[in-house]
């Protein structure tokens, strides 16, 4: 791990203002980061750091990033460490007292830091917030407000305001069931408390792996509409790509069995495994997808194969 924090001068705390540090992670997508980067120069808060974890890019991504953002703090790994392994690194060398976790994707509103730390400030028992995103190619539309509760059987929660034209009307702060991970704010001393996001995950689902985990150390969650993050959803991984089905379809399984107990968990299991798993097969074969579907099969195989490994990890720490 290389860093450049060595030579940056960090901003004077305020006690109004409590440092804040932003963590993105960049794989092969400079132009991208760059984007969210310009619009952090744009933002009001004070009293931030901003750390740039580079996922071992091909290219010459960390020159080109660094030569245009050289007050970034900028972490260099030697390998990609996937989503939630690269947000740990950042995580542990930041010095801020709230950790604010970006997708390199996502550009912000300039006062999106002000509301979510005045709501974790309000209330030492909320433990995690998210901002409303809307989507940046269509900035009026909703992309998040909030998650519903996971659905018994299927595990599946379903994003509040998803595709509904934002009219104010998700404009209430709520308490909510999880977390969006392109935008969400955490307090370290609820991370020390915790501990970080759950690497075997690598994409998808750490983050609401994540805040199961603080919902049990009896922390509270919530949406807050005065924030507002704009995604540019999946520039990543592609839309229907043969990664993000590998990885979505093995971490539902995973998020499963680290977060389900008893006779639940045991039946979810089975519908994952008897009818969600083939039934997904059979779709992209019929939809001439046969890529998707044999990530569909190497995902099952893993939770297969890593049976005994995942339990041994299953404690709900």
């Amino acid at each position: 791990m290389v860093t450049n924090r060595d030579h940056l001068s960090g901003k004077n705390l305020t006690m109004d203002y409590p440092l804040v540090s932003i963590v993105t992670v960049n794989y092969d997508h400079p132009e991208v980061t760059c984007a969210l980067l310009y619009s952090l120069r744009q933002i009001s808060y004070p009293n931030v750091e901003i750390i740039v974890v580079d996922n071992a890019s091909p290219n010459d991504d960390p020159a080109i990033i660094y030569q245009l953002y050289p007050e970034v703090v900028f972490i260099q790994s030697e390998k990609n460490l996937g989503f939630a392994n690269g947000n740990n690194l950042g995580i542990n060398v930041s010095k801020g007292e709230y950790i604010l976790l970006l997708n390199n994707d996502t550009e912000v509103d300039p006062g999106f830091i002000e509301p979510l730390v005045r709501k974790l400030q309000s209330d030492p028992g909320i433990g995690m917030v998210s901002p409303k995103i809307r989507f940046f190619y269509a900035p009026d539309t909703i992309q998040y407000a909030g998650y519903t509760g996971y659905t018994p059987l299927t595990l599946r929660q379903f994003l509040i305001g998803l595709n509904e034209v934002d009219t104010g009307q998700y404009d209430q702060c709520t308490e909510t069931y999880s977390i969006h991970g392109a935008a969400v704010m955490v307090p370290v001393s609820v991370i020390k408390e915790v501990g970080l996001m759950a690497e075997m995950y690598f994409l998808y689902y750490e983050e609401h792996d994540w805040a199961e985990r603080i919902k049990r150390a009896g922390y509270k969650v919530y949406y807050v509409p005065d924030s507002l993050v704009l995604h540019k959803e999946s520039m990543s991984t592609g839309k229907q790509s043969p990664l993000k089905t590998y990885y979505i379809t093995r971490n539902r399984f995973l998020f499963a069995r680290r977060n389900i107990q008893g006779f639940k968990k045991m039946v979810t299991l089975m519908y994952l495994s008897f009818f969600a798993f083939p039934k997904g097969v059979v779709s992209f074969l019929f939809d001439k997808r046969p890529d998707l579907a044999l990530a569909t099969m190497k995902a099952y195989f893993w939770n297969f194969i890593h049976f005994s490994d995942i339990r041994r990890n299953q404690l709900l720490k």
